[in-house]
Parts: structure tokens; sequence; C-alpha cells
């Protein structure tokens, strides 16, 4: 039963280096550099583009409000968002 643990350790030895051959092959995201001034990037309002803003803006202002409220607060602004802004031309 001895003469068996030295190959376990060889074969675990070779499954973490293969492991970390494949991991170190992974592609990261690269996101670029950050937006100048902590601003999104500018271009024209999407709905997508305006809840994402106005659900951070009601986490960071409002986060101790009941969750059906804050959905409120935040549909209010996405429609003011909308109205105001320029939005991308439908095709």
């Amino acid at each position: 039963m001895t003469s068996s643990i030295p190959h376990i350790r060889k074969s675990l030895a070779i499954l973490v280096v293969a492991l970390a051959a494949a991991l170190a092959g992974c592609e990261s995201m690269d996101y670029g550099p950050p937006p100048r001034g902590g601003r999104a990037a500018e271009g024209p309002m999407t709905h997508t583009r305006a809840a994402a803003e106005c659900w951070m803006a009601t986490e960071k202002g409002h986060a101790d409000m009941d969750l059906d409220k804050r959905a409120d607060v935040v549909n209010k602004c996405i429609e003011q968002k909308m109205k105001g802004a320029k939005t991308a031309p439908k095709n």
C-alpha cells in the first residue's frame, strides 16, 4: 500500500501543473482605461443604460428605502432620463 502513495502524489502534481497551464492560457478581460471624470462613456441614452444609472444612484442615496419604493424612484428617474436625452436612432 505504501508503494502507491508516491504514484498518487506524482499524479496529483501532474494534475496541478496541467490545471495551472490551462488557467495561464485563459484570456483576461481588458476594459481599457476608466472614463475621464468618472462618467460613463457618452453616447445615445438607452433604456438599459438609464436603468443602470438610476439603480446605482438609488443604491447610494436611498439604500434604506423599501425595495418597492426604490423601484418607483428608479422608474421616475428612467422616465426623466429618457425624456431629456438623445436616444439611439431606430432602424
